[in-house]
C-alpha cells in the first residue's frame, strides 16, 4: 500500500485518451448479476487495483453514459458501471423507482458481485442523490465520493412563482407523452410507430455506432423501459423538491463535487441566475457535509460532464484515490 500513490501518478501519465465513439461491446450485456427474486442487473467492470470505483448514472441513463470515463479510470483502479433496474440490459424492478429502491438494488448488486468495499462512488445528476443516500445507509461500504453536477434541490425557494408554474405545466405535458409511449409499447405500437410516436424512440446519439444504436432502439420497444422511466421521473419531483438535509454528514470522507459551467446555458436569461443560485446552494451544502469536501467548476461543459469533459471526472476520482492511499517514505 505504501507505493500506491506513486502508482497512481505513473498510471495517470499513461492514461489513454477518452474514446470519441462508443465501443460496440455496449451493444451486448456485460455480466448479468443475480440480485434475488429472479432479477439480474447488468454490470461492466474493467481495470485492476486495490480500490474499486463504481459509477452511478443519472436519470433514465445506463452504463453507456460512462463509456468515455470508464477507460480513463481503468488505468488507475478497478472500475465498474451498471444499468439500474429497467434500463439497459437489467431486469425491471419493483415500482416505484425511487431512491430507496435504487439503493436497495445497489446494495444487493455490490454484495452479489462481491465488489471490494469500501468503494469510491461516483454519481451523475440523479446518481448523486443515489450515491448520497447509499453512503448514509451503508457508510462502511463507502471510502470516497465524486458527484458530477448534482442538480438543484429546493428550487422553489429561488425561482419565480410564474416560472415554477410553467415548469409544472411542461412536466405534466412530458408525463402525458411518456404515458402515450408506454401504452404504445404495451401493445407493440413502437415497432413501426406512427408519426406522433416517433419521438418515443428518438435518433441515435452521434457517438453511437450501428450496433449500439440498434440495441438501444430495441430496448425502448419494451414496456419495462417506459414503466421505469415514468415512475423514476415522478419520484424525481419529490426528490428534488426537498432541500439537502441539515443532518447529512460525511465526516472527513474525501468528497469532490464537479459543477458544470454550462448547465443552464440554454435557459432563458431572466431565470438563469436563479437556476444557478439554486444549483450552487445545493452543491455548496453538499460540499460542506465533509471536512474534506471540494468544489470544482468544469469549463466548456454541459450538465453531462462525463460526456463533455470525461478527463475532469477521471481527475476528480484520481484525487480521491490519492487521498485514500498516501505515500509513505
Amino acid at each position: 500500500m505504501a507505493c500506491l500513490g506513486l502508482l497512481f501518478a505513473a498510471t495517470a501519465m499513461a492514461s489513454p485518451a477518452a474514446p470519441a465513439k462508443m465501443p460496440d461491446s455496449y451493444a451486448k450485456p456485460g455480466r448479468q448479476v443475480a440480485i434475488g427474486q429472479g432479477r439480474h442487473l447488468n454490470l461492466r467492470c474493467s481495470g485492476i487495483g486495490p480500490v474499486t470505483v463504481l459509477l452511478e448514472s443519472g436519470s433514465h441513463a445506463d452504463s453507456t453514459s460512462w463509456f468515455r470515463v470508464q477507460p480513463l479510470l481503468a488505468a488507475r483502479a478497478r472500475v465498474c458501471s451498471y444499468d439500474r433496474a429497467g434500463y439497459g440490459f437489467s431486469d425491471e424492478g419493483l415500482l416505484p423507482r425511487g431512491l430507496d429502491a435504487d439503493v436497495a438494488d445497489l446494495h444487493a448488486l455490490i454484495e452479489a458481485a462481491h465488489l471490494h468495499t469500501p468503494l469510491v462512488l461516483v454519481g451523475h445528476s440523479l446518481g448523486s442523490n443515489i450515491v448520497r443516500r447509499y453512503a448514509g445507509a451503508h457508510p462502511g461500504d463507502v471510502a470516497g465520493i465524486v458527484l458530477v453536477d448534482p442538480p438543484a434541490q429546493d428550487s422553489a425557494r429561488f425561482l419565480p412563482a410564474a416560472w415554477m408554474k410553467d415548469d409544472a405545466a411542461m412536466t405534466t405535458q412530458r408525463d402525458a407523452f411518456i404515458g402515450h409511449c408506454e401504452q404504445a409499447a404495451e401493445h407493440g405500437g413502437l415497432a413501426k410507430p406512427a408519426p406522433d410516436l416517433a419521438p418515443c424512440i428518438g435518433r441515435p446519439a452521434p457517438w453511437e455506432g450501428a450496433a449500439v444504436a440498434a440495441a438501444n432502439h430495441a430496448r425502448k420497444l419494451h414496456p419495462a423501459f417506459w414503466h421505469t422511466l415514468r415512475s423514476e421521473l415522478a419520484q424525481n419531483v419529490r426528490v428534488f423538491a426537498q432541500p439537502v438535509s441539515a443532518s447529512e454528514s460525511r465526516g472527513d470522507m474525501p468528497l469532490v463535487v464537479l459543477k458544470a459551467a454550462g448547465t443552464y446555458a440554454d435557459a432563458p436569461a431572466d431565470v438563469r441566475k436563479s437556476l444557478e443560485a439554486a444549483r450552487d446552494a445545493t452543491q455548496q451544502r453538499i460540499v460542506a457535509t465533509s471536512s474534506r469536501g471540494v468544489l470544482r467548476t468544469v469549463a466548456d461543459s454541459s450538465h453531462d460532464i462525463e460526456l463533455d469533459q470525461p478527463r475532469a471526472v477521471a481527475d476528480a476520482v484520481a484525487q480521491v484515490l490519492k487521498e485514500l492511499t498516501p505515500v509513505h517514505g
